[in-house]
């Protein structure tokens, strides 16, 4: 646990680092006023619901009703050549069906920190700090196995390198030096192997032994993320997330992948429509896929989807 939180410190320490720039122009005698034109802060929150109720219907099927959350807020810090941008994503579901407990739906948590300084009129100096995990935790249907759960995982990436942003819609962000760290708190789990860690020591029997899994797992690569949001179509606003990597110590010409799309149709001040379309690869998690013949698991890479459509409520705040 120490060695997690000293890497999680490492990496906090170079958005902190990276902001001095920012805060040695401030002198003491800048008004409260002023302060405020520096920062740009606003967010977005969104409530989709879905219901289904069936009473003597032939055709069979099961009554449900789902409720997804999504927020996102932003502080956003311009002055001078230097900016300084903050998000964060939570997204949070559960749905009911007929006769069975509530179960999780969806569940996301991300922190993303970026500090430039401009180099060009399009180029920018960069260090960024970006965690994802979740908030609580996600059991198997019958609820004896656990899946994941906070911090189990949680991926960390800290990085330098240069921000091209040639407008306000794009930012393609390529850092030849990058720390990926994956945690796996949990004991049960980082036992296991899951998510990409090393797994339990085996006995002289072959038997796991308990406590021996590896919690922590660090990577040393190259990485570019992309960015994009823009209004396509007249109240419809596509925003575009693409995270890739590629790690120098362990072959590097598998590229892990992390893309997100999702697409806002607004109705009106209230109402809206959202689409989210979730792509992962990462060769290193394993994912399930048939069981050999003395009936252990075969367990390969493969291309993780997640798609979601929602009718709901938005409120949009600056």
């Amino acid at each position: 646990m120490l060695k997690i939180l000293r890497y999680l410190v490492a990496g906090l320490l170079i958005a902190i680092v990276s902001l001095q720039p920012v805060f040695a122009q401030d002198t003491l005698t800048d008004s409260l006023e002023t302060a405020r034109e520096d920062w740009d802060f606003g967010g977005t929150g969104t409530i989709n619901f879905s219901q289904v109720s069936l009473s003597n219907w032939a055709a069979g099927g099961q009554s449900s009703l789902s409720v997804l959350g999504i927020a996102n807020v932003f502080g956003n810090y311009k002055k001078g050549k230097n900016t300084w941008n903050n998000t964060l994503g939570l997204t949070y579901g559960t749905i009911k069906l007929q006769n069975q407990r509530i179960r999780k739906s969806d569940d996301r948590l991300e922190l993303n920190i970026k500090y430039g300084r401009q180099a060009t009129s399009d180029w920018f100096y960069s260090a960024q700090v970006n965690f994802r995990s979740q908030l609580t935790p996600t059991y198997t249907v019958s609820r004896d196995t656990l899946l994941s759960n906070f911090l189990s995982p949680a991926s960390v990436l800290a990085s330098l390198g240069m921000d091209y942003k040639p407008n306000d819609k794009l930012s393609v962000f390529i850092s030849p030096v990058t720390g990926k760290f994956t945690i796996v708190h949990d004991q049960k789990l980082a036992d296991a192997g899951a998510f990409g860690v090393e797994a339990a020591e085996k006995d002289a029997l072959g038997n796991p032994i308990p406590g021996t899994g590896q919690n922590f797992r660090k990577e040393f690569g190259g990485f570019v993320n992309v960015r994009y949001k823009n209004e396509v179509l007249k109240n419809v606003v596509l925003q575009s997330k693409l995270d890739l990597f590629s790690n120098y110590l362990h072959n590097p010409k598998n590229i892990d992948m992390n893309w997100e799309n999702q697409v806002d149709l607004k109705v009106n001040s209230f109402l809206s429509a959202s689409i989210f379309l979730h792509m992962v690869y990462d060769d290193d998690i394993l994912i399930k896929t048939g069981q050999n013949d003395d009936g252990s698991d075969i367990r390969q890479p493969r291309l993780q989807l997640k798609e979601s459509l929602g009718i709901g409520l938005s409120y949009k705040f600056d």
